[in-house]
């Protein structure tokens, strides 16, 4: 039976909804990476809606900190951006890989999963016409949203907003597209900050955003004001890219507006008497938990001494991401497992992302998309 709270809940606008969602999972976090004193930081999640339009947070990020070029290495072991946006993304493609593994293991209907749950849906296609595997995706009914707890910083180039492959974030900007969530064009790392998901389009098709809810400032009072920037970022450059290929399309999704978010995530009224916080708490549904120091890119605690240990790689970082696609690559494909190929290899024999990837960057909107060198991405699990 539906409680008043409940029923107060499900009467709200969406957006509150949202918000609400996120906050209350935040604040029942322990205190580790929170910030402290003065401090403040941006919040950003990923939920899931059910049928019925239950809510569910199912990934979350906090922070607006980058390592310096300093601290960039060939072996992908660092975070390089630890924007919330990015930092709950990344949650989210670890989330996935532990949905796909649940599906493969029940073999059979899986109801707490959100993806389609027949296994041979993404065992590899073993006839000779070169399809590769069949895929896994979300099931009917149910949809991904966005939360950030405020709006990205500059007016940003932009593509449709959906989710899993190379999807870069950042308050200083926001695009998106079938593969790109956002952007960030941060100098101390010299290129565009990318997330990596095109490894997960080997087992599951495409999954947009539903609606992005941001929260409001004191500066920008009108809500109308918030909605209309997104609008104009995410709906109105996307032209170039309408004739992308199956499985890719533009999406766009539904924006909303919050109410303005708790104190600690107040930057634009607050930027003299405030100070941004360095850690970024990354957490996830399927049992993640984390913090980052993110001028480093490295775990929380980790001492000068033992810096470049493996126990102080986040499970965020493109090293760990490329684990545990080995991993399910392993018990999903069994004999036809991925083996011997670097992550730059896989990330390009996924033929369908590279070709929407090459025709997003040369899209007139995004051609000085600015690119890292190959060989940050050339290596290999150990």
């Amino acid at each position: 039976m539906e409680t008043s709270g409940e029923r107060a809940r499900s009467a709200l606008p969406f957006g509150e909804k949202v918000s609400e969602a996120v906050v209350s999972l935040y604040g029942c976090l322990p205190k580790k990476g929170k910030p402290q004193g003065r401090e403040v930081t941006v919040l950003a999640a990923f939920l899931i809606s059910s049928p019925s339009q239950e809510l569910k947070v199912i990934s979350l990020g906090t922070g607006t900190k980058c390592i310096g070029r300093n601290r960039r290495t060939l072996k992908g072991d660092v975070v390089n951006d630890s924007h919330a946006e990015i930092i709950a993304r990344r949650a989210l493609l670890r989330y996935l890989y532990s949905e796909i593994q649940h599906v493969y293991n029940t073999h059979a209907h899986s109801n707490g999963s959100v993806l389609c749950d027949d296994v041979e849906n993404f065992m590899f296609h073993l006839e000779s016409d070169g399809l590769g595997p069949k895929r896994l995706k979300m099931k009917h009914g149910w949809q991904l949203h966005l939360y950030i707890s405020q709006l990205p910083c500059g007016a940003s180039p932009s593509s449709e907003l959906a989710l899993l492959h190379d999807s870069p974030a950042k308050q200083g900007g926001m695009m998106c597209s079938s593969m790109q969530l956002s952007y960030s064009k941060e100098e101390s790392l010299g290129y565009m900050s990318v997330n990596d998901g095109a490894l997960l389009s080997y087992f599951l098709e495409p999954i947009y955003i539903s609606s992005v809810t941001v929260g409001q400032s004191h500066i920008a009072s009108k809500s109308s004001i918030i909605k209309d920037e997104m609008i104009r970022v995410m709906h109105e450059r996307i032209l170039p890219l309408s004739k992308l290929m199956d499985p890719f399309q533009v999406n766009k999704p539904l924006v909303f507006v919050a109410p303005i978010p708790p104190e600690e995530f107040q930057h634009s009224e607050t930027a003299l008497t405030t100070l941004t916080c360095g850690y970024s708490i990354c957490w996830n549904k399927s049992g993640l938990h984390e913090v980052i120091l993110g001028t480093t890119g490295r775990k929380q605690g980790t001492s000068a001494k033992g810096a470049m240990s493996p126990s102080t790689e986040s499970s965020l970082c493109k090293k760990r991401l490329l684990e545990s696609f080995l991993s399910l690559s392993r018990n999903c494909l069994g004999e036809h497992a991925f083996v011997g190929n670097s992550y730059r290899e896989l990330k390009d024999k996924s033929q369908e992302y590279h070709l929407a990837s090459k025709t997003f960057k040369a899209s007139s909107n995004f051609k000085n998309w600015f690119l890292k060198p190959q060989d940050f991405e050339a290596f290999m699990a150990l």
